[in-house]
């Protein structure tokens, strides 16, 4: 991986850290229980984030739960939130790049979850997990082959609570 911090293409949005970086801890989540694909339709926002995948049968209601328990789970585990930069020669396998722009910079800053999740962003992100606070999944649809979660994080924890 290079060590010089490279030019990036610049990005257009302020995310709010806690719900960027839980987005990516979802996305993992349902990639490891049922073997899809990153998102491609999210909404990610302070109060409350909207993430979608397509499925071929909708979750049960415990499989909903278990997303929900393992989220808390990898939050509450502290995972530190690191930065490395590499070409595309350079990507990790599990890196999908599908989702990049067509004029993407050259090199690419990959933001990694602990040993749980990596993935090129050039977002904001929470420096450990233990920082995003409690997951709760508000509500949840399936509708065409397609899997909507709604979620919202409540404060995170204090210091004294670490």
């Amino acid at each position: 991986m290079k060590s010089e911090t490279p030019i990036l293409n610049s990005h257009n949005k302020e995310e709010h850290r806690p719900s960027h970086t839980a987005e990516h801890l979802l996305n993992q989540t349902m990639i490891r229980m049922f073997g899809c694909e990153r998102s491609r339709n999210a909404h990610i926002e302070r109060k409350k984030s909207k993430i979608s995948w397509p499925l071929p049968e909708c979750p049960t209601e415990e499989q909903v739960r278990e997303i929900e328990r393992q989220m808390n789970e990898l939050i509450t585990q502290a995972l530190p939130v690191t930065y490395e930069y590499a070409t595309y020669a350079e990507l990790p396998s599990e890196v999908d790049t599908s989702k990049l722009p067509d004029d993407v910079s050259a090199t690419l800053r990959l933001v990694r979850i602990g040993d749980y999740d990596v993935c090129a962003c050039i977002g904001n992100h929470v420096e450990n997990t233990r920082e995003i606070g409690p997951f709760k999944i508000n509500s949840w649809r399936y509708e065409e082959g397609v899997f909507r979660i709604v979620f919202k994080l409540t404060a995170p924890l204090l210091d004294n609570e670490r």
